[in-house]
């Protein structure tokens, strides 16, 4: 239905194009390929290359009374293969969408419906409002999942803006969900962002019905859980950044521990000026789940500490360290990336536990469990 869905609603701004008076009209073909070859001598197979291809097609149309309606439509097509050396291998697949989407836009008002990538907020490493989607911090591409829905914009004249949106026919789970959405419903929120003395502001929404009827019997089973999340965040800059971010989810039905959702962040960067500029950015997360709101009698604390810091024109150094505070084990990465034009190298290492208990996401425990290494060269045309 969602591919028809896509269909249809490309047909119906094709023919609603041939009534609309237009000056100027472009189609841009670009993409993504991406190779990788990755060794951690803790996996069962501790050998494992990839590749990615992201072919992207863009149709933009600029209509006479300043606005603007363009189109993207984009593949995600990655295999890779794992080896243990002599004998066995695991090959793996997968060709699905990325982005489907259609959109108007002008000078203060945008619209978008499909397959898109929907995030917000001002947290960086340990994110409260990773509702939508589940981008990890060490990921040199920033790659994620988009999801089904329409987007509307509005820019006011003094700087906030208004966000409205409407999700259906979305299966998978997304951010921080362990329960999946009925798909069968529409979920939907908002979010109001405003300027502040030293920064900006903002209040989100957003009202779901879940089903935990595929769980296993540690939560109740129910075919429709209304869930309300709200999160608030703020951003402020005077010497140095800092900013707080924090969610409350909350469900109607009685899940137990898991009835209510708390988390916050808060976070500070600066910038050092010796050498090229080295940026320091951290962050603390605490979040904990409990029968009653507001409560955090057994709540998690993890720590995140991101350097950044450019060696040249076109070399980069990146580390991120994460601290589980009830573990008390360290989870460490870095990275080293080389911009050639549109070729990008990237060298990365990690050293973690093996018993990995992160709380990131995008299934990094495949494969950042452990200590290993990650060569990935990424061709942009």
């Amino acid at each position: 239905m969602r591919y028809v869905a896509a269909i249809m609603l490309w047909g119906i701004c094709l023919n609603a194009w041939s009534q609309l008076s237009s000056e100027t009209s472009a189609v841009d073909w670009q993409g993504q390929v991406v190779g990788w070859g990755h060794y951690n001598p803790d996996n069962p197979y501790p050998m494992y290359f990839g590749a990615r291809f992201i072919p992207q097609l863009n149709y933009e149309i600029t209509l006479a009374n300043s606005g603007l309606i363009d189109f993207e439509g984009s593949a995600n097509i990655v295999g890779d293969v794992g080896v243990h050396i002599p004998d066995s291998s695991d090959w793996n697949g997968k060709l699905s969408p990325y982005r489907i989407w259609a959109r108007y836009s002008n000078e203060q008002l945008e619209f978008r419906v499909g397959l898109q990538k929907i995030n917000f907020g001002s947290a960086t490493l340990l994110r409260p409002l990773m509702w939508f989607d589940q981008v990890d911090p060490r990921d040199p591409l920033q790659l994620t999942d988009g999801v089904w829905g329409g987007l509307m914009r509005y820019y006011f004249m003094n700087n906030a803006n208004l966000w409205l949106w409407v999700l259906y026919g979305n299966d998978n789970l997304k951010g921080w969900e362990f329960i999946e959405s009925n798909h069968r419903i529409p979920e939907f929120g908002g979010r109001f962002q405003l300027p502040i003395p030293l920064g900006e502001a903002a209040i989100s929404y957003h009202h779901r019905l879940a089903d935990s009827r595929g769980l296993d019997e540690a939560i109740r089973s129910f075919e429709k859980i209304p869930e309300n999340r709200l999160g608030i965040d703020a951003r402020l800059d005077k010497v140095i950044g800092f900013w707080f971010e924090g969610a409350w989810v909350s469900t109607i039905k009685d899940l137990g521990a898991f009835t209510n959702q708390m988390s916050l962040n808060l976070g500070l960067d600066y910038t050092f000026g010796f050498g090229n500029g080295l940026n320091v950015l951290a962050e603390h997360l605490v979040t904990a789940y409990n029968e009653k709101a507001f409560r955090f009698d057994e709540s998690v604390n993890f720590s995140a500490l991101s350097l950044n810091y450019p060696i040249g024109m076109f070399d980069n150094l990146n580390t991120i360290v994460f601290y589980n505070w009830a573990d008390k084990q360290f989870y460490n990465f870095i990275n080293w990336s080389k911009q050639y034009d549109s070729i990008a190298l990237n060298i990365m290492g990690y050293w973690n536990p093996d018993d990995y208990n992160m709380i990131m996401q995008a299934n990094a425990e495949n494969l950042f469990a452990g200590t290993g290494i990650q060569l990935m060269l990424v061709y942009n045309f």
